[in-house]
């Protein structure tokens, strides 16, 4: 029998992470206001794990680095995540709650960009797209988000915290079976731990790095309103959670779409046009998303996720393989996912429970705004003419 490509392979991986966030992220917020929590408090819930990557995703990485083998960090996280978000039905009330999100989000958050650093290898070595395997994982969150909003009215927002137990037991089982396994280098090196933590505090010195990673936090970090409380948003305007789901499905199909068929527009383009498309996108998407529109007219602004996040985050990936070497290649992709989807989503996320609480939809206006910040930085990126266009 003849076995699965590497690039199917890794495709099936990407979609155990994402069946897990695809029901996590727009399913939470709805249990945990089921039980009795204020926008307010979870917007901290959310953001607490979000705020600390900063931190906890370089020395993760780090600390992944140490391994022989790159799938062996990955492994270990997935059964972390899994107890993390297990401990949300064993425990009740605030505080027990922010502290197992926050083990679980910890746990899982590093375990995409260590996938994409062996996939991003593995494209390179056997001349397939990168794009073929994320874009599986993506095609597996819109399932996850079609199904979850399915499942929503019919067994109420409890079976979001089964799924993820589920989930994160599948990704430690597709790690084994699924994850090749790669070495962090070549046979005969070895980098102590203090080379690389300098390597990542170099990273952390280079002007093109930081203005790029800041360009890059801000686009993504707009996100954040909509997906801590899109479907609560979308649900006080009569749309319902059946809707909810097929309406985040639709910004991950066409996502899937730019991943798998954008390759020559995007080689055309290059990653620092792509980031400046990617921030104009974000800018119009919030500014329309605040005049509450209706379902049909949502459904155009939703494809306009394959710009806000795909081109962001395709463009991050292609920026940051440039600009770091292989050895601290985890540390510079962690550093990068950390800041844009981490502490400034963090932050952005903190900012979104009173939003949500006090101005409603208008609160997207506020992301609007941040999604100019980041435009500008790209267009300065560009201008700087340092990193290929």
């Amino acid at each position: 029998m003849r076995l699965p490509s590497p690039a199917l392979k890794l495709g099936l991986f990407y979609a155990a992470l994402y069946l897990s966030s695809g029901a996590g992220t727009p399913f939470i917020a709805p249990w945990f206001k089921a039980h009795g929590l204020s926008g307010t408090e979870i917007g901290v819930i959310l953001a607490a794990p979000m705020l600390a990557r900063l931190a906890t995703g370089p020395i993760l990485a780090v600390w992944a680095d140490g391994f022989r083998l790159r799938r062996t960090a990955i492994v270990i996280m997935a059964g972390v995540s899994a107890l993390g978000y297990g401990a949300l039905m064993a425990l009740s009330g605030f505080w027990p709650w922010l502290l197992a999100w926050f083990i679980g989000a910890t746990a899982f958050q590093i375990c995409p960009p260590l996938t994409d650093v062996i996939t991003l290898r593995r494209a390179a070595l056997q001349g397939f797209a990168y794009a073929i395997p994320r874009g599986i994982g993506s095609a597996a969150y819109i399932l996850a988000n079609v199904v979850g909003g399915l499942l929503l009215p019919k067994l109420g927002a409890g079976f979001v915290v089964e799924w993820l137990i589920g989930s994160g037991a599948l990704i430690l089982l597709g790690a084994f079976v699924l994850v090749p396994p790669d070495p962090v280098v070549e046979a005969g090196v070895h980098i102590d731990r203090r080379g690389r933590l300098a390597g990542a505090a170099a990273l952390m010195a280079h002007p093109v790095f930081l203005l790029m990673l800041f360009s890059v936090s801000l686009v993504q970090a707009t996100h954040a309103f909509y997906y801590a409380f899109s479907t609560l948003l979308w649900r006080s305007e009569g749309i319902a959670p059946g809707w909810s789901g097929a309406l985040w499905g639709v910004g991950v199909g066409v996502e899937v779409i730019f991943l798998w068929f954008g390759e020559p527009f995007r080689r055309r383009l290059g990653p620092v046009r792509l980031l400046i498309l990617g921030a104009a996108g974000a800018v119009v998407r919030w500014s329309l998303l605040a005049f509450s529109p209706t379902l049909w007219l949502l459904i155009p602004i939703q494809a306009l996720h394959a710009l806000t996040f795909s081109a962001t985050f395709v463009a991050s990936l292609e920026l940051t393989q440039r600009l770091s070497p292989r050895a601290h290649a985890s540390a510079a992709q962690a550093l990068t996912a950390g800041l844009s989807m981490g502490v400034m989503s963090g932050f952005a996320t903190l900012a979104s429970g009173p939003l949500y609480d006090h101005a409603g939809a208008w609160g997207y206006l506020v992301m609007a705004g941040v999604a100019a910040l980041g435009l500008a930085g790209a267009i300065v990126l560009l201008r700087l003419n340092k990193v290929a266009a």
